[in-house]
């Protein structure tokens, strides 16, 4: 059945229809994904409501908040009724989100697997429409020091510069160091350029005893771990 709401101004709705009073009167949890983009909004246009514009932006993008996450000021700025004030606030509140998964992660984790490696990472890399390069660096006992971003690319590559990974890490007097670098088109079979790297890198890791444990390629669905499958 059509919603009788659609045609009017979210002002001419009952109150406690409208997202900002029903989030008042029946909390947060009451309101459709549509309705919260619809306050970050504010406003639709001169034929749709803040709603229905909402429901337009979602369903182009499959109805999947982490599609949204993807799309940027631009994407967001060719919907009749969206500037650029209204695609940052969305943009904004998508970012906030997706940061949040990660605040109570514990500070100074330790490595014991590649799902490690992957869960740690998440923050850094998830959702990024380019490749970029990081390197995890471990304590003797596996306790990370830190993450430390090396390049950022393009869509299909990026490039690492050996020099500047072991400086990095000779400087944080790491005892091991893991490789990760994320592939956007979700595909996680390394090209030969990933294994011509690993091994690069692997060779001089051992000249400077500091030795890579695992080279992760990121994807938004997975990774593939160079240590797991055994060609490291």
């Amino acid at each position: 059945m059509e919603d009788n709401n659609t045609s009017f101004p979210i002002n001419k709705w009952a109150e406690e229809d409208r997202p900002r009073e029903k989030m008042q009167f029946k909390g947060r949890s009451s309101l459709s994904d549509a309705e919260l983009v619809a306050i970050l909004m504010g406003s639709g246009n001169r034929s749709m409501s803040a709603v229905d514009l909402a429901k337009l932006i979602l369903r182009d993008n499959e109805n999947d908040l982490n599609e949204l996450s993807r799309r940027s000021i631009d994407d967001l700025k060719k919907y009749d009724g969206i500037g650029e004030a209204k695609a940052i606030s969305i943009i904004s509140a998508l970012e906030l989100g997706r940061r949040r998964k990660f605040t109570e992660k514990v500070v100074k984790p330790k490595i014991s697997s590649a799902s490690d490696v992957y869960e740690l990472c998440q923050a850094d890399l998830l959702d990024l429409p380019h490749e970029e390069f990081w390197i995890v660096l471990l304590k003797r006992n596996n306790e990370v020091i830190c993450r430390e971003r090396i390049s950022i690319g393009g869509f299909s590559g990026t490039f690492a510069d050996p020099k500047v990974i072991f400086k990095k890490a000779l400087e944080k007097n790491a005892s091991y160091l893991i490789l990760v670098h994320n592939h956007p088109s979700g595909n996680k079979k390394p090209s030969q350029a990933d294994l011509n790297l690993t091994k690069k890198l692997k060779e001089a890791g051992k000249t400077l005893d500091l030795p890579v444990l695992d080279h992760l390629i990121f994807t938004d669905n997975g990774y593939f771990s160079f240590a797991d499958e055994a060609i490291l």
